[in-house]
């Protein structure tokens, strides 16, 4: 289970970019990750965005959520399993992006929109985006397909 922050402002969203530990490259991906044992996924958003980012967020609404299988063939674990994220719309309050000090956030940035089409990405992005700009009652959005320049 993850949570990840969606934060949009004029057009832009807030990208963070993954160096893969194991030298698979890098990708940008959201803010967020796994919920850690007995943690509130609400809070677990409000630390990963400081951890990763270096800035203070806070959350103004729950988007959706998403599940996914990732099979064997896909997964960097060697192993079947399912990914529950759970995607808040956040508004950062303060702080300075910097690098996530000995993690795998090497930088933070706002990105328009319109450009995010155009880069090497998590499936999680567009499925944060197309959340927050259709704001579906049911709080969920059709899948995204994975290949190209869009990954797990």
């Amino acid at each position: 289970m993850a949570a990840y922050a969606v934060c949009v402002d004029d057009g832009r969203v807030l990208l963070a970019r993954y160096v893969s530990p194991k030298g698979e490259g890098s990708w940008w991906t959201l803010p967020g990750g796994r919920v850690e044992p007995a943690e509130d996924p609400f809070d677990a958003v409000i630390r990963e965005v400081l951890e990763e980012t270096g800035c203070d967020a806070v959350v103004e609404r729950l988007l959706g959520v998403d599940s996914r299988v990732i099979g064997m063939a896909e997964s960097t674990s060697g192993s079947e399993h399912q990914n529950v994220g759970i995607f808040y719309g956040v508004r950062i309050t303060g702080g300075e992006f910097r690098p996530e000090p000995n993690g795998e956030t090497a930088e933070s940035v706002w990105t328009p929109i319109a450009e995010v089409t155009g880069l090497d990405r998590s499936v999680v992005v567009d499925i944060g985006i197309a959340l927050s700009q259709t704001a579906p009652a049911t709080g969920h959005v059709p899948s995204v397909q994975v290949g190209g320049l869009i990954r797990h």
